[in-house]
């Protein structure tokens, strides 16, 4: 509202010179320095310092929290996750690179130049690490994360969870804002069981394997999905929510069982002639590294689906110090947590350094990684976990290796002799 008298605080102009005086408590703005400053503030904005607008999904509060750059990512990845540096610096690149192109969207579209999604696939034995990797980005990030299984999908009319059930948990996650979950990082977990079951032709059609591949191409590239809100089955009376995947960050992961042996066939192949036996063979723990879209193709993964997964990273399989570290290390190492947990109760734990060599040798000799490691801690503590409530008062135990071969045997002998 004008009044007579009133001059911008900022060009001087008299109140009749403009279409609109903003008053406030001492002074006022007409509405071209207002329209300047908008224009000044959305100009610095767009160049400054790259960050992304979160909303904290049960408490509702928009925050402004700095994009990390890669070095951060990996030594935060470190601290949580032992191992697998190249796997973290391919990672945090990507990751880095992605909410970059969303924070820069402006200015990728005043120079013409569009930056396309980087979706990632890790590849590694079970137990290396590829979950809590996933989860562990996404805590750094503070944005919205699923895990989904790609086992339990099937091509859309068949029993089963049609792929835009994926986009459900992400949305459930992120409160039902599509705006929220459209900046999320979804892991599809157990990629490798929906392979092409074979090159010859059926009667039956494959739908939980390439039915799902083929199902899960516009969404890892980038479409406007319906998504259900409760999940399940579409119905016609049903109400949807638009969901844009465009800018939803894909990691896939899988262990990708048997695919050393099509690596081998293609870097490992025999020299006639005189040159025969003269090529190195190259172990199977190198093998993994050497992995390239023509062997995802050949073990049964569709070109189209490679082609929209162009970040392909393999993990390392965990050896014996790589496991021990990962007991006690990170900073949710599994024997903290127990002492954590033992601690509630008034009692001190204590492993001995044999009885946790000898955890690392169960785990490595039946090729359960670091997934592994707490399902034989559990085995080992489980009677202690039983009894220790009951009393009273501090004490102290100490997990000795005869301690840890007694209730490791005792449960296999039960196995035996049942």
């Amino acid at each position: 509202m004008k009044t007579k008298g009133q001059r911008c605080s900022f060009c001087g102009r008299n109140n009749s010179e403009t279409l609109m005086m903003i008053s406030g408590l001492e002074g006022h703005i007409c509405d071209q320095c207002a329209d300047q400053a908008h224009k000044i503030a959305e100009k610095e904005l767009n160049f400054s310092t790259q960050s992304i607008p979160l909303e904290n999904t049960i408490l509702g509060k928009s925050t402004k929290k700095k994009l990390p750059k890669p070095l951060e990512i990996k030594a935060f990845l470190d601290q949580y996750v032992i191992g697998q540096d190249q796997a973290k610096k391919i990672l945090s690149v990507a990751v880095y690179n992605h909410y970059k192109r969303l924070d820069s969207r402006k200015l990728v579209i005043e120079n013409d130049i569009e930056i396309e999604k980087s979706n990632i696939l890790l590849i590694g034995e079970t137990g290396t690490g590829k979950t809590l990797l996933a989860k562990t980005l996404a805590r750094i990030l503070d944005v919205p994360f699923c895990i989904a299984d790609a086992t339990v999908l099937t091509e859309a009319g068949y029993v089963g969870d049609d792929v835009e059930s994926i986009l459900s948990r992400l949305l459930q996650v992120a409160n039902y804002k599509p705006e929220l979950a459209e900046r999320g990082i979804i892991y599809l977990d157990e990629m490798d069981k929906i392979s092409r079951k074979g090159d010859n032709a059926s009667i039956t059609r494959d739908v939980s394997g390439e039915g799902v591949q083929q199902g899960l191409l516009k969404i890892l590239e980038g479409t406007i999905a319906n998504v259900a809100p409760e999940g399940g089955r579409k119905h016609p009376d049903q109400k949807y929510i638009k969901l844009d995947t465009t800018n939803i960050l894909f990691i896939c992961g899988g262990a990708f069982d048997g695919i050393e042996k099509i690596i081998s066939r293609r870097v490992q192949k025999q020299v006639l002639g005189f040159k025969r036996g003269s090529n190195k063979e190259i172990s199977d723990k190198k093998l993994l590294s050497l992995v390239s879209p023509p062997d995802l193709r050949s073990y049964g993964i569709i070109p189209e689906l490679i082609g929209r997964l162009p970040i392909i990273t393999a993990l390392d399989e965990l050896d014996r110090p790589t496991l021990k570290s990962i007991l006690s290390d990170p900073k949710n190492a599994i024997l903290k947590q127990y002492h954590y947990l033992f601690s509630l109760d008034g009692v001190d734990i204590e492993f001995e350094d044999a009885a946790i060599d000898f955890i690392v040798e169960i785990a490595f000799e039946h090729k359960l990684g670091a997934r592994g490691l707490r399902g034989i801690c559990e085995t080992i503590l489980q009677d202690f976990m039983y009894t220790i409530p009951d009393h009273k008062g501090k004490s102290n135990l100490l997990i000795t290796k005869t301690i840890a071969e007694e209730k490791w045997n005792r449960l296999e002998n039960q196995k035996f002799a049942s």
